[in-house]
C-alpha cells in the first residue's frame, strides 16, 4: 500500500501489523508497534510547557505561549517535518479504538489548561499571574503529558485500557 497524500488518510486504515503498519516498520519510524502511536506528538505541548515555565522570568515568552493553538495528532503529523508522518497518521487511524479514546482524552484535557493559561496571559503578565500559569504547566499539564506518553507507550494507568481481545489482538500483531 503506497499512501499518496494527507488527503487520503482521512480514510485510509490499515491493520496493526499487516501491510505498512508491520511491528519492524513501526519501530523504524519511531512508532510504538502495539500502540500505533508516536511520542513525537507530545512535542506539540512540551514546547509551550517550556514557555509557560519560563514566564516567571521572562514574560515577554508570553506572545509565544499565545501563538500556540490546539493541533489534534493527525494535523500535528499533516503539518510536520517527521519523517514517516504519512505512517504514524495511518497507524493512529489503525490503533485500538480504547487506546486512541484515552489518549484523544488526555488531549483534551491538555488543551483546555493551556487554553486557560491563554485567557490569563491575554488579560495581564503580572509577575503573579506569570508564576501561576509557571505553576499549573509543571503540576497540571506535564502529569497530563506524562499520561499521554504512557498511553503512547503502551502503559496507560486507567480502567478503560484494552479489553482483552483487543491487547491479544495487538499482542498478534506484533509478533505476527
Amino acid at each position: 500500500m503506497r499512501l499518496t497524500g494527507a488527503e487520503n488518510l482521512d480514510v485510509e486504515r490499515g491493520v496493526m501489523g499487516e501491510g505498512p503498519l508491520t511491528a519492524d516498520a513501526l519501530r523504524a519510524a519511531n512508532i510504538n508497534p502495539v500502540t500505533g502511536l508516536a511520542t513525537d506528538y507530545l512535542n506539540h505541548f512540551n514546547e509551550v510547557v517550556m514557555l509557560m515555565e519560563m514566564l516567571p522570568d521572562m514574560p515577554d515568552c508570553a506572545e509565544d505561549v499565545l501563538e500556540w493553538t490546539p493541533a489534534d495528532y493527525p494535523a500535528h503529523f499533516a503539518n510536520s517535518t517527521f519523517k514517516d508522518k504519512e505512517l504514524a497518521i495511518l497507524a493512529y487511524r489503525s490503533a485500538p479504538n480504547a487506546v486512541r479514546a484515552h489518549l484523544e482524552t488526555l488531549i483534551l484535557q491538555i488543551d483546555d489548561e493551556v487554553l486557560k493559561a491563554q485567557t490569563v496571559l491575554r488579560e495581564t503578565t503580572s509577575p503573579e499571574a506569570c508564576a501561576r500559569i509557571a505553576e499549573l504547566a509543571s503540576e497540571e499539564i506535564k502529569p497530563l503529558i506524562a499520561a499521554a506518553s504512557g498511553t503512547i507507550n503502551g502503559h496507560a494507568d486507567t480502567e478503560d485500557e484494552l479489553d482483552d481481545e483487543a491487547a491479544q489482538a495487538n499482542v498478534d500483531a506484533l509478533f505476527g
